[in-house]
């Protein structure tokens, strides 16, 4: 039994984290022990709420359909940009400024693919959004959000003890999805008499889709021992298996650092038919296969900035990359189904916000009022809808500063919608708390990244005009001071700032996020383009981008920082001479000392990294 006390990965902050984290390590190992105790000594089952006899989603059980293009209706976009969309309220309208510009960017005939998808969906979550608003204006305010906040957005969701026999299958559901260092941790016994058991990660249902999508499938198979992952969608169907063991198949794939299958020392055996020309078959012993037909188990899933993890008794074994449009925010619940006795199921880390309406609102984290006269800079961070705890720690740390608190600096959190109402429902009261966020109209897809971009050059030149415009994201950390230092040295017209790319080409390799078809961007190279966390242009190219888009004299393309990079281009050979400016101390990748900007930083190390500042006045940093 000892080998269920394994290391559950934690990553500790300030006392009261620390205290929770600790709180459910060892709730898992208690229920683990428990249930254990209780499985040897009884076969006595505890049918609970989230089991359903259901086989409709099963993997092998589906067959591919015929793919099915999502087209843009005038009736979704009359709703999104029509007063019934609005919540009436001269507040409520502060969030939709860069909104009600946006329609003539988003009917173009060579839209991005995703764009009737994320509309279709924004139309559906924002009449969701509206009713719930107008229901909770009806009610008491306080005491609605007081009580229907933890039941929103919890912290952990559990069940356990369940015997999945026959098409018996447990649904853990998740209201507001997952993020980055969320986990799943299982305690598990495989039957005996059972080939095989899934774990699957299943979305929100897709507009136009009768199943929900699965963002992850974990097939564990006892009959020739191996781990399959996979995706699938009604559109699209089965994505690329990545099978583990991979016999050599998968070669220096990393995902956040970690190889796709764990390298096992196994004894691999081969059989060849007579037939030379045959297929080598090869067998594996079950000597290091992470799982054992009758022995209890515990697997931890856990979320990276890359892709999924799997931890068993206490070893990593597998990674899977994200694939587009099946990113983690957008899992809305756990299914274990398969041969397999459950013993817990624990979702933690997940993703909560503040109680803005019981909590008083510090002054100092709202946005301040701005002079309406053109500022230094426009701070836009690209955020996701249930990234609540990013957002707070940028709050209490960067946006702090005083160029940031006097006004001389805006910082704004552009946010498209969530497929899980609870979701926009948070995001919409943190948006009346804050006065911060500008809200897109279309869900948030990462392909509809370069929409977002377009949308920081309109808020910076049509709605909080500003002499340069910064794009950043929500896990990373900006030296406000030191940036503002830089760029009085730098020129204030055709300029793009940041950690630049001379020499780059399109990443061919199919199933890649980066993925590129030849149809998308035909040269073998792309022109010179600033990595994503932090880049700076001037106000000319922003008001270039807003005019050429509006024009469609501009192309649109899905990856944001290198979108920027063409349009660059373009303003370089019609209007004036870009001054490229390359700086290493922004950082694309993690934190070095003496920098502009870090990226892939914790909530827990943003704070930190705010706390050195403040004692040490020293741009070190924190891990």
């Amino acid at each position: 039994m000892m080998q269920f006390m394994s290391v559950v990965r934690f990553k500790f902050g300030f006392s009261s984290v620390r205290m929770r984290d600790w709180l459910v390590g060892v709730s898992i190992m208690v229920l683990t022990l428990i249930f254990i105790i209780r499985h040897e000594q009884s076969d006595h089952k505890f049918p609970t709420s989230h089991t359903v006899d259901d086989s409709s989603i099963e993997g092998e059980s589906v067959h591919e359909p015929a793919k099915k293009p999502h087209f843009m209706t005038l009736e979704d976009l009359d709703y999104l940009f029509s007063n019934k969309s609005f919540f009436g309220e001269e507040e409520d309208l502060k969030g939709l400024l860069v909104w009600s510009r946006m329609r003539s960017f988003l009917e173009r005939p060579d839209a991005l693919p995703e764009t009737a998808l994320g509309i279709e969906e924004a139309t559906l979550a924002m009449k969701d959004l509206v009713f719930l608003i107008n229901k909770e204006k009806g009610a008491s305010f306080s005491a609605m959000v007081s009580k229907e906040l933890g039941r929103n957005c919890p912290d952990f969701v559990t069940a356990f003890d369940e015997d999945l026999s026959g098409l018996r299958h447990v649904l853990l559901e998740l209201p507001c999805g997952l993020i980055e260092d969320s986990s799943v941790t299982l305690v598990g016994i495989p039957d005996e008499h059972s080939s095989s058991f899934q774990i699957q990660l299943v979305g929100s249902e897709l507009s136009g889709e009768t199943r929900r999508p699965i963002i992850l499938r974990y097939n564990v198979n006892f009959s020739r021992p191996s781990i399959v992952q996979n995706t699938w969608t009604e559109k699209l169907g089965w994505g690329n298996d990545v099978r583990c063991p991979d016999h050599g198949s998968v070669k220096n794939h990393l995902v956040d650092q970690l190889p796709l299958c764990n390298k096992q020392t196994v004894r691999i055996t081969s059989e060849k038919s007579s037939n030379d020309d045959a297929t080598m078959e090869f067998s594996l012993s079950n000597a290091n296969f992470p799982f054992l037909k009758g022995s209890p188990f515990t697997a931890t899933l856990w979320f990276g900035l890359e892709g999924f993890h799997m931890t068993i008794n206490g070893r990593h074994e597998t990674s899977f990359a994200y694939r587009e449009k099946l990113e983690p925010w957008l899992v809305s619940a756990v299914k274990v189904s398969g041969g397999l006795k459950m013993l817990s199921v624990l979702a933690t880390r997940l993703p909560i916000p503040d109680d803005h309406a019981s909590l008083i609102i510090e002054e100092k984290l709202k946005a301040p009022s701005l002079s309406g006269t053109r500022i230094e800079l426009l701070v836009g961070v690209f955020s996701t809808g249930n990234n609540f705890k990013r957002r707070m720690a940028l709050r209490r740390s960067w946006m702090q500063y005083e160029a940031v608190r006097s006004g001389k600096v805006a910082v704004r959190f552009l946010i498209g919608l969530h497929t899980k109402e609870k979701v926009n429902l948070e995001m919409w009261r943190e948006s009346k708390a804050y006065g911060d966020i500008q809200f897109m109209p279309f869900v948030d897809y990462y392909g509809l990244l370069s929409l977002k971009t377009v949308a920081l050059c309109i808020l910076g030149t049509k709605v909080i005009p500003a002499k340069y415009i910064m794009k950043t994201d929500d896990d990373a950390f900006v030296r406000i001071d030191e940036l503002l230092s830089s760029l009085k040295e730098k020129p204030s017209s055709a300029l793009l700032y940041g950690l630049i790319s001379f020499d780059s080409s399109p990443d061919r390799e199919q199933g890649s996020k980066w993925f590129i078809r030849k149809e998308e961007w035909p040269l073998d190279s792309y022109p010179p383009w600033a990595h994503g966390p932090g880049y700076i242009i001037s106000h000319d190219i922003a008001k270039f981008v807003v005019k050429g888009h509006r024009q469609r004299d501009l192309r649109l393309f899905k990856l944001e920082d290198v979108a920027m990079g063409i349009w660059i281009q373009q303003f370089n050979e019609t209007i004036k001479r870009v001054k490229y400016i390359n700086d290493k101390r922004f950082h694309n990748s993690g934190c070095k000392s003496n920098y502009i900007l870090v990226h892939y930083q914790t909530p827990r190390l943003i704070l930190c990294l705010w706390e050195k500042l403040q004692k040490e006045n020293q741009s070190i940093c924190c891990e």
